[in-house]
C-alpha cells in the first residue's frame, strides 16, 4: 500500500527564515526568484535589515515577550557541568 506524504519537503509551499542577517540575502533571492517560493522573515531585531526587506515576500516581527521567553537561560547544564553565556550578552 502505497500513503501519501503527511509533508511533502520537495513541494513546500513557502520558506520562511527567523534571521535580520543580510548575509542571508542571495539565498532569500534563489528561493523567491528561481525556486518561484514566497519568502518570509520572521525578524528577531527591532529594525528589519534593508536588503531584506526589498528581497521578501512578507516580514513580519518577533514580539519583545515572546524573544525574550523563547531564549535559553543565562546558565544551564549538562551531563558535561554548568555553563553560562558570555557576560557581554
Amino acid at each position: 500500500m502505497i500513503l501519501p506524504p503527511v509533508c511533502d519537503f520537495l513541494s513546500p509551499a513557502s520558506a520562511v527564515l527567523i534571521t535580520n542577517d543580510s548575509d542571508l540575502l542571495e539565498p532569500v533571492r534563489i528561493v523567491g526568484e528561481e525556486l518561484k517560493l514566497p519568502v518570509g522573515i520572521v525578524n528577531p531585531h527591532p529594525k528589519p535589515s534593508f536588503q531584506l526587506q526589498k528581497q521578501a515576500s512578507f516580514i513580519k516581527q518577533v514580539r519583545p515577550w515572546v524573544l525574550a521567553k523563547s531564549l535559553f537561560s543565562d546558565t544551564l547544564t549538562d551531563e558535561a557541568g554548568t555553563f553560562s553565556k558570555p557576560a557581554g550578552w
